[in-house]
């Protein structure tokens, strides 16, 4: 069978993008899967760059078509930050995602609300010799000042959805892969997937 790698060492991602891509016929193997340790530098200016040089080192590396993502939360109060830098956002060591959104609501305490913000995404997908293809999503909320809800990582327990009166980690994962920007991103991907295994 054709192999997809889902190039990121984020647990988080790869359960929503195995539950995304569970309808591609191929098998989508990890890093861990196939013991590949790759460390990439997100140094790039855009969510393209950040995403495209993920996927391209792990393309290389593996000889597998590889899908990465660049993410972030983009929160207008705030100028859209932390955006490209969501999971650098506290500048200390070895930070946790309970400790970014601490900052977080530290830094629009005196903004006014409602804090409107979004979530965008974009996926890079690469195959060893071939151009990177990008798709992209995006969803629209608003940064509550207290957390809600279990489910998801990073930001979700605080990014609220007016309009079901939730926040994104307190939807289950079907309700999830409907509304999210990553669940977007993958459905804006999937025609590229198609043709690459075809």
């Amino acid at each position: 069978m054709k192999k997809l790698l889902i190039a990121t060492n984020n647990k988080g991602k790869v359960e929503e993008i195995q539950n995304l891509l569970k309808d591609l016929d191929v098998e989508l193997v990890t890093p861990d899967d196939i013991g590949l340790k790759l460390d990439i530098v997100e140094d790039g200016k855009t969510y393209a760059e950040n995403a495209g040089k993920k996927a391209v080192a792990f393309a290389h590396a593996s000889r597998l078509i590889s899908l990465a993502d660049d993410s972030g939360l983009e929160v207008d109060a705030l100028g859209g930050a932390p955006g490209l830098y969501s999971a650098r956002y506290l500048p200390k060591p070895k930070a946790t995602d309970a400790d970014r959104r601490v900052y977080l609501l530290q830094n629009l305490q005196n903004k006014p609300r409602p804090w409107t913000a979004h979530f965008h995404a974009t996926i890079a997908i690469a195959a060893p010799d071939k151009p990177v293809q990008f798709a992209q999503g995006q969803c629209n909320g608003e940064i509550i000042h207290e957390e809600r809800g279990t489910g998801g990582f990073g930001y979700d327990p605080i990014f609220f959805f007016p309009e079901l009166g939730r926040t994104m980690a307190e939807l289950n994962m079907d309700e999830k892969n409907r509304l999210s920007h990553r669940a977007q991103a993958i459905i804006n991907a999937k025609p590229i997937l198609k043709e690459i295994f075809s």
